[in-house]
């Protein structure tokens, strides 16, 4: 129940414009609040972020009332917590400001100020309408889509159709911790599907007729849509070389009984593991697995992740992992998985090409995913790309339709970002798959919007937590790196000529965060600029929109 508190050490909202401040709550137990003044209005906001649990008041509020989460990018709108951007699925609480007697107080309920979070509002008042959206994937994507739908008022049926038999979880936690109980990284339950109105089907879709606007399953059902979206992610790769498929404790990991197959052959722990792959995955995946066994990582790379990140980046994180008994074989080709000599049904080794066989009691596949689009590889009506994916426009709609929508991992889209504005690409990040479902609700509702562009955010545990945003679809050309590399505390601003295109940051927060939103608003600092000293923390973000 709603009741009135005084803010501690307060006598007046004496904020100035473009202050946050967090503040303690009297008769509330480790109770805070954060006020937010923007354009000269105070507000009175949740003072953690809802994905998990960073301060917002290291976060960065920028001049068009936005508030990100220093960590990993979650928004949210600082006059009264509503979510902006994902990774967040539940909004902050906002409270009533009042200033009385010499103090400063807030009107709210003791749980919402404890607990700091806020679940959208998701069910349909009266009948539901006739507008049927199908839903094609059960990731954080469709998540994204069918939450945004609901809370901005759409009132028509929603299925969700899933095939990996859970309701969506933290997918990023299976690499990261190899968790393998649905029921513990479930980003919802059973009940809120109910309260939303929302059909959960687990099946898996093997047609949809574009024409007759009719989605077909495996279990021999069918479902109508007036709006579809496919969002079924991405298929992880083997590797076609011999005894990669006739042997055992060679896996994937992309699902819950991926991770379950993994920690059964793990067991007791102190094994030889060989994980192939030195890209996101496979470093995740070493990181969670070092204690207590023997890790080896092959890469082809001549420094972990050097495609993405660069080779004086890469052969940081390869420290950090080395430091937790991680070894690395760098420079690698595979040549074929070898039979256990005790036991010819599982693997035994991994030879390589230059002669070396690494000894192996499992091996883990970290080699990328392809689109999940098989299903739609003899479709006439839609155009596969030659990776599978499907072409959307920026409000993700599929070229050559009107009521379908791609998003996540199987869509090439139009990028609005440094460096690279209109550029077809693919981003097979957990956070851009549930802010493009975001965005096609958003089109749903509003079709003559103007599109609102997103900066891709992405984080890895790599000993330490890295962050990333930003998008390299031409390429980069140049790093400016600052901080200590050597101690793995560093933000490393990659440009493409005079442009700053994407930033990677470690353990110096918020910078990935005020980058992503300088980078938003197209003000972020030249790559000469930051070479003479320009301290990105130091400027603001204005709020003026940025035209797409």
């Amino acid at each position: 129940m709603a009741q009135e508190y005084k803010l501690k050490g307060l006598s007046s909202l004496d904020l100035k414009a473009g202050e946050k401040r967090e503040v303690e709550v009297e008769g509330v137990e480790q109770g805070k609040v954060l006020l937010c003044n923007v354009g000269g209005r105070v507000s009175a906001i949740g003072s953690k972020c809802t994905h998990y649990g960073a301060p917002m008041v290291k976060g960065v509020l920028t001049g068009d009332g936005r508030i990100t989460c220093p960590w990993h990018g979650a928004c949210f709108k600082a006059s009264n917590g509503d979510i902006e951007n994902a990774p967040a699925i539940d909004a902050l609480p906002a409270f009533e400001l009042s200033e009385k007697s010499g103090g400063v107080y807030i009107t709210g309920d003791e749980s919402s100020i404890k607990g700091s979070r806020r679940k959208p509002k998701i069910r349909i008042s009266g009948k539901v309408g006739a507008e049927k959206v199908v839903i094609v994937g059960g990731g954080s994507g469709a998540l994204g889509t069918l939450e945004a739908l609901r809370e901005n008022g759409f009132t028509g049926s929603i299925t969700m159709i899933g095939s990996e038999g859970y309701l969506p979880i933290d997918r990023t936690k299976l690499s990261k911790a190899l968790i393998d109980d649905p029921a513990k990284i479930a980003l919802r339950d059973e009940a809120w599907f109910k309260e939303g109105s929302v059909d959960v089907v687990n099946d898996e879709v093997t047609d949809i007729d574009f024409s007759s606007k009719e989605v077909s399953t495996k279990g021999g059902n069918s479902f109508p849509y007036s709006k579809l979206i496919l969002a079924t992610g991405g298929t992880p790769k083997s590797l076609p070389l011999p005894g990669f498929k006739e042997l055992g404790n060679i896996f994937l990991l992309r699902t819950i009984p991926h991770v379950k197959e993994i920690l059964a052959a793990i067991g007791d722990k102190n094994k030889k593991i060989v994980i192939i792959g030195s890209s996101f995955i496979g470093m995740e995946v070493a990181n969670a697995v070092a204690k207590d066994n023997d890790v080896t990582v092959v890469g082809m790379e001549k420094a972990p992740l050097e495609r993405v990140m660069g080779e004086e980046v890469g052969k940081i994180f390869q420290k950090a992992l080395e430091k937790n008994g991680v070894k690395f074989k760098l420079n690698a080709g595979v040549e074929k998985a070898t039979a256990s000599k005790s036991d010819s049904s599982k693997v035994g080794a991994i030879d390589l090409k230059d002669g070396t066989s690494l000894e192996a009691d499992l091996v883990i596949l970290g080699t990328g995913v392809g689109p999940a689009t098989t299903f739609l590889k003899e479709n006439k009506a839609v155009n596969l790309e030659k990776d599978g994916s499907l072409r959307t426009d920026e409000n993700f709609v599929v070229s050559g339709q009107t009521d379908v929508y791609a998003i996540g991992d199987i869509a090439t889209y139009p990028y609005h970002g440094p460096g690279g504005f209109g550029a077809l690409t693919r981003i097979e990040h957990w956070n851009v798959a549930q802010n493009a479902g975001r965005s096609a609700a958003a089109h749903i509702l509003n079709p003559s919007a103007a599109p609102k562009a997103f900066i891709p955010i992405f984080w890895s545990a790599l000993g330490s937590q890295l962050r990333y945003c930003g998008n390299t679809p031409n390429g980069w050309d140049g790093l400016v790196l600052k901080g200590q590399p050597e101690e793995a505390k560093f933000a490393a601003y990659y440009t493409k000529g005079e442009t700053v295109v994407a930033v990677a940051s470690m353990q110096i927060d918020p910078i990935m965060t005020q980058a992503s939103e300088l980078m938003r608003r197209g003000k972020m600092p030249s790559k000469s600029e930051l070479q003479n000293g320009v301290d990105i923390l130091e400027l603001s973000v204005p709020p003026a929109e940025l035209k797409i």
